[in-house]
């Protein structure tokens, strides 16, 4: 790909995304507080990501965050001072996601991939962002915990699905029950993330560098079957399969030089 200036899209005072060749780096950014996230972060993530999913020419996102941490989870603090937002939150879209939710599932919607790069703390609402991308890169000392349980609460951003998925029913149990901390290199070893890693972003943006490398098209495809074919039957996925590779091969042929029969 030719190399271009980064370019900025329109975010938020606490979230920042930049482009450059077709790779967006999308940043918490508030490293005062260890990156925990306010109402206002929530939507400034959500709003990101929609933002994302219309840019023309997105090959790849990298997800990280700002200072010290990836994301200290939820400012409980500051959301308890604004319980009638709270409360409007709550509320689900006809997408059946609420705030919480779309914050974290809007990146598994995007048809690119989304890598998270992680650092330092990752813990409560900080996990379920990083679960919700498509490929994690952990420094091998963050410190991850899904604390809820042990504030009085549930992990409810998407984060129960994406735990079973990635890590099986009992190792979710374990750590959602004992909200246990374990370092990244623990982490990987439980499945949480796929690579250790004592320079995550920059491995990161050199792997959405290979990914987009890639005919954007298949790509796309293929994180659409894999994620939607995730728990179903093997007539439906070797159905996906076909209609999927029927569309693309045109093309591909025609990139080879040779024509569609």
């Amino acid at each position: 790909m030719n190399s271009t200036a980064p370019s900025a899209i329109p975010s938020g005072s606490r979230i920042t995304c930049s482009i450059s060749d077709g790779i967006a780096d999308v940043r918490l950014d508030r490293p005062d507080k260890l990156n925990a996230l306010s109402l206002d972060m929530l939507r400034e993530l959500r709003a990101t990501a929609h933002r994302l999913r219309r840019e023309p020419g997105l090959r790849a996102v990298v997800l990280s965050g700002n200072g010290r941490a990836f994301c200290a989870g939820l400012d409980l603090g500051a959301a308890a001072r604004r319980p009638a937002a709270v409360a409007r939150a709550f509320v689900p879209t006809p997408r059946g996601t609420n705030l919480f939710q779309e914050a974290c599932w809007a990146w598994r919607r995007l048809p690119v991939p989304v890598v998270a790069a992680v650092h330092g703390h990752v813990i409560g609402a900080g996990v379920q962002i990083a679960l919700a991308a498509d490929l994690r890169l952990t420094a091998p000392d963050a410190r991850w915990s899904v604390k809820e349980v042990e504030r009085g609460l549930v992990p409810d951003m998407t984060g129960i699905r994406a735990l079973t998925q990635l890590v099986g029913i009992e190792t979710a149990k374990r750590l959602t029950l004992t909200a246990e901390e374990v370092t990244g290199a623990d982490a990987a070893r439980l499945g949480l993330a796929g690579t250790v890693t004592d320079t995550p972003r920059e491995e990161a943006f050199a792997l959405a560098g290979r990914i987009a490398a890639h005919r954007p098209e298949a790509v796309a495809a293929a994180k659409r079957l894999l994620d939607r074919r995730w728990s179903s039957g093997d007539r439906r996925t070797f159905a996906a399969e076909r209609r999927a590779q029927l569309r693309l091969l045109p093309g591909a042929l025609r990139a080879l030089g040779r024509p569609a029969r």
